[in-house]
This record gives structure tokens, C-alpha cells and sequence, in this order.
């Protein structure tokens, strides 16, 4: 059995390469082509998503130029609210919008389903449900826990 060398050791000149360098760098090799192959059908998903949403955008902007001037007040308060309401509503679409184009990048670097806290994998139920997910149900879980105590 093989003593491991400590963290504080220098690697030496001959080997520039630490066993456990190799072997990190060959699984880090192997995820990044194994989440392309591993994912086509939430690729999929998420690129539907995606263009379902600029499709969304698109006619909302369309929309919003139709907007008139009511003459009376009450018609004009229900339309301001109507658009306040369709306001958020576009900031939450931007938001997902957002976070499926990092899914994307990650999918694209071979990180994609991959826990961004405990570095383990997500379980593809759970990027099946969520495909933005970006912390396995364990790490999710705590984080609630988190901010609920921090209120």
C-alpha cells in the first residue's frame, strides 16, 4: 500500500502530475462528455422552453404598443394594474430565461447535474422536474432551512 502525499508536499519535477491529479482530471474529463450524451432530452426541453418564452415575449411586446389612453379613471387604473401584473409576470420569464441559458452553459462545460454545493450528482428525477436545479433535494433542503432561519 502506497503512502499518499501530504497536501503541504511539492510535486516533484519528474512527475508534474499527482496521482490524484490524474485521476481528478480523468473524471473531470469524463464528465464533460458524459452530461452531453447523458441529457439530449432535456437539452431538448429546456431549448423549447426557451424558445416558448422569446415566442411569449415577443407578442406581449407587440401588445404593449396597442396600449391607449382610457378617458375614464376606473379604466385606466384596471389597465395599469393589468400591466403592473404583466410586468412581473415578464420579470419572472426573464429570470427562468436566464437560468435555463446558465443550464445550457453548464450542459455545454459538462457540469450540468452536478450539485453546485456538495459537488454530487443530481438525480435525474429531479432534473427531469426542475431542469434549471442547480443543488441536489439534500443541499436544496438546507438552503430553505437556511433562509428560513435567517427571517
Amino acid at each position: 500500500m502506497k503512502a499518499r502525499p501530504s497536501a503541504k508536499q511539492a510535486p516533484s519535477s519528474k512527475s508534474p502530475k499527482s496521482p490524484a491529479s490524474t485521476r481528478a482530471s480523468k473524471s473531470t474529463a469524463s464528465q464533460s462528455s458524459a452530461p452531453k450524451a447523458k441529457y439530449p432530452d432535456i437539452r431538448r426541453a429546456l431549448e423549447r422552453q426557451r424558445a416558448s418564452l422569446l415566442d411569449e415575449v415577443s407578442e406581449v411586446l407587440a401588445q404593449h404598443q396597442d396600449l391607449e389612453a382610457f378617458p375614464d379613471v376606473s379604466d385606466q387604473a384596471s389597465a395599469e394594474v393589468d400591466q403592473n401584473f404583466s410586468m412581473r409576470i415578464r420579470d419572472r420569464e426573464q429570470k427562468l430565461l436566464k437560468k435555463i441559458d446558465e443550464a445550457l452553459g453548464r450542459m455545454k462545460a459538462g457540469t450540468y447535474g452536478i450539485c453546485e454545493r456538495c459537488e454530487e450528482d443530481i438525480p435525474y428525477k429531479r432534473l427531469k422536474a426542475r431542469p434549471v436545479t442547480t443543488l441536489c433535494i439534500e443541499c436544496k433542503t438546507l438552503q430553505e432551512q437556511e433562509e428560513q432561519a435567517r427571517r
